[in-house]
């Protein structure tokens, strides 16, 4: 069976995309917000409860919360976690790995974002764990960069898998593409269809029209990408201890070009860089 069976991108009109980036926004602040948390000594539950009080104080509801099952406002993996780590009384150290994925809903509109950084700074961490998480940032905005209208979900992961596979060549390490995980359309929800794979995919792929929203997140190791799932039934980690790094942003396709909902300047300085074209809403 296709990874997309029947499944589309359901366009969205200006005004909903302004209502989502209200919530982007709101988780984008949230992230920025613990980055200046984040220091040895300080435990993971520490940060949730932090994010879960700035998104409630800014008007909005933690969404992750509203998965079935999941009380916590974040996901918190660190080193061999590759995502769905669950915050608690794991107290972080210099030199951790740190990936923070957050979410929040507004008005009924959702944002979804994440981060990876090194606990202590990068001057703390292990050169190539820091080099890691550099290399799934840069694919992240290569994914975002390479979102057309008339194009397809292809375009987006098929840049995102270039990108690694060339710092791959170019670092001469055998990065992994987690493969079981992928990113996803947004909305109403928190996860909507369709998947959307960080790697080519044969067959038909749904097309990316403008008003599109989607949450891209790709997900590397510096092992192989096998993973599997801790007892806990949500904590990802990589069968070969390998470190992992995770970095996500929900975006929309408007009419006048890519608006990166989740990123503080919406995208305007990467995107430009890539001479892509931002196009925001005002």
């Amino acid at each position: 069976m296709s990874l997309f069976a029947r499944e589309r991108v359901r366009p969205r009109t200006p005004d909903q995309l302004r209502a989502m980036r209200v919530a982007g926004l709101l988780v984008g602040q949230t992230l920025e917000m613990l980055r200046a948390q984040v220091r040895a000594g300080v435990t993971t539950g520490q940060l949730d409860a932090l994010a879960e009080d700035f998104i409630r104080s800014g008007g909005g509801i933690p969404n992750f919360q509203l998965v079935p099952g999941y009380v916590n406002t974040l996901c918190t993996s660190v080193n061999d976690e590759i995502v769905h780590g669950i915050p608690g009384d794991r107290v972080l150290r210099d030199g951790d790995l740190l990936s923070i994925d957050c979410g929040a809903e507004v008005d009924g509109w959702n944002g979804d974002s994440a981060i990876t950084l090194v606990v202590g700074g990068d001057e703390a961490g292990d050169p190539a764990a820091v080099r890691l998480s550099e290399i799934t940032r840069r694919s992240l905005w290569a994914g975002l960069a390479a979102l057309r209208p008339g194009g397809d979900l292809n375009d987006i992961g098929g840049a995102v898998e270039d990108s690694i596979r060339a710092d791959a060549r170019a670092d001469g390490v055998a990065y992994g593409i987690v493969e079981d995980y992928t990113g996803h359309g947004i909305g109403e929800h928190m996860h909507l269809p369709p998947n959307v794979p960080n790697y080519r995919v044969r067959g038909r792929v749904p097309q990316t029209p403008t008003g599109a929203t989607l949450a891209i997140e790709p997900m590397v190791t510096l092992g192989d990408q096998a993973n599997h799932v801790l007892d806990d039934d949500w904590t990802v980690v990589t069968d070969d201890g390998a470190p992992a790094a995770h970095w996500e942003h929900s975006v929309a396709l408007t009419e006048h070009g890519i608006w990166v909902l989740t990123a503080l300047d919406g995208g305007e300085a990467e995107l430009t860089a890539r001479g892509a074209p931002f196009g925001p809403l005002v």
